[in-house]
């Protein structure tokens, strides 16, 4: 086998290229996943691994990153991650070096935001030449809400103070839940199909970015980009901006603010200015939102020959290192304690101390065992000795006596058993059960 001269790799250059390789052609991505194995040296950088049900990935966050972190990561956090793709060169590990951290809840909201408004911008659907200028002298308002929320009372509240004479037709609809974005479509499309306004106004109240969220679909963009009617949004609060407010052909910041563009007032100059404001400043976004795209791509090629890169690297390496060589001291003293426990429990055993007790232990083991066995004998003794009495107590004359038997002897002691021995005047002794009887024969048969 010939080997070739020129395309011999070291380890290194081959993990240099490949990292290059990967920062050339994956530019900044987000990532979601749930933190496992999170840690966070001295040095104030992060490591950690983010995984889903069938893959993880290393990840490191450095310190000047991590700080505008706004809470702690935890073990089992679900997060949303923006970073780039690296590789970990010592190692020849590939990793993802995060700049951006978010809860999973409300990043994925914010992303999937971003990525809708990048999409429909491409699209051309935030153009300010497509935006459809009001009508100078309108006479009817359809206002697309909910027919019972806060905002309609305050559209009309203004309408009535401002130009009574206004007409006002309200469309009902939904404006939060799942089912609301279907709704705000079917308004439009029936405002458009029955032309009876001049101009739609489509409001509602404040709230969170997931009770706006359904003002933030790509199909009620597309609803109100094709509506024949100019469209005005005013969607919540004024730092609350959704999908619609980039669409419509006028944003407001606030519902009153909606219903003050579109009536007539003697600081009707002031609204249209406002007006003007919003579009320069909805342009002004999407300026800066083509800088920002060349900011990143310029932003990642400088990364590919920045110097802080390798400093990053080495940082990380110390700090694995640091953290491998304080888990083996700690191994080390784990073991040498067990290992000092061990000798001084063998010690203990072999002292004079221990085997005075054992010996002390067995002597009154066998001492008890002696006095048990002496209680046992006697007792046997004792159960022998009550047998034999009950037996001799048997036999016993008085146990006789004791079932109403006498026994009559003579003046000499003999037992009188048969009448025939004894003659008149004898003189008889009868022993009973209790007491004695002395009496003399004066027949006998």
């Amino acid at each position: 086998m010939q080997i070739p001269k020129n395309n011999i790799y070291s380890v290194s250059k081959l993990n240099g290229e490949v990292r290059q390789l990967l920062e050339g052609n994956l530019s900044r991505i987000w990532l979601s996943g749930e933190i496992s194995n999170f840690a966070a040296p001295g040095s104030g950088h992060w490591y950690l691994t983010l995984k889903d049900t069938q893959s993880q990935i290393r990840c490191a966050m450095f310190k000047g990153r991590n700080q505008a972190v706004t809470f702690r990561p935890t073990n089992g956090m679900q997060v949303l991650v923006r970073g780039n793709i690296s590789v970990y060169e010592p190692r020849g590990d590939y990793q993802l070096l995060i700049d951006a951290m978010l809860p999973a809840g409300d990043g994925l909201l914010a992303q999937e935001f971003e990525a809708l408004k990048m999409k429909l911008a491409a699209e051309g659907l935030f153009a300010l030449e497509t935006k459809r200028p009001l009508p100078d002298n309108i006479r009817r308002i359809g206002v697309i809400t909910s027919p019972t929320g806060a905002a309609i009372r305050d559209v009309l509240h203004v309408l009535a103070r401002r130009d009574p004479a206004l007409e006002v037709i309200i469309y009902p609809s939904q404006v939060q839940g799942t089912a609301a974005t279907d709704s705000l479509i079917q308004a439009i499309t029936l405002a458009n199909r029955r032309l009876e306004v001049d101009v739609l106004l489509l409001t509602r109240g404040g709230g969170s970015l997931e009770d706006l969220w359904c003002f933030n679909h790509e199909s009620l963009a597309h609803a109100i980009y094709n509506s024949a009617l100019p469209v005005v949004s005013a969607v919540g609060h004024e730092v609350d901006t959704t999908i619609a407010d980039y669409v419509a052909d006028l944003r407001a910041p606030t519902p009153s603010a909606g219903a003050e563009l579109l009536s007539r007032d003697k600081a009707g100059r002031l609204q249209q200015l406002t007006a003007l404001e919003g579009r320069l400043k909805h342009s002004w976004d999407h300026c800066q939102l083509k800088l920002q795209r060349r900011h990143t791509l310029l932003a990642h090629r400088l990364s590919q020959q920045d110097p802080v890169r390798t400093l990053e690297q080495l940082a990380q390496r110390f700090d694995e290192m640091q953290l491998k060589l304080s888990a083996a001291m700690a191994r080390q003293l784990h073991q040498a304690a067990n290992r000092q426990t061990a000798l001084a429990a063998r010690l203990t055993q072999q002292t004079p101390a221990h085997k005075l007790a054992m010996a002390q232990n067995r002597l009154e083991y066998l001492a008890a065992g002696l006095h048990q066995a002496l209680d046992d004998k006697l007792k046997q003794a004792r159960g022998d000795l009550g047998h034999c009495a009950h037996l001799l107590e048997n036999v016993s004359p008085l146990a006789t006596l004791s079932r109403g038997y006498s026994i009559t002897t003579d003046d000499k002691g003999r037992v009188i058993d048969n009448s025939a021995e004894l003659n008149n005047g004898d003189t008889l002794h009868t022993r009973l059960k209790q007491g004695s009887v002395i009496s003399t024969v004066i027949s006998t048969e």
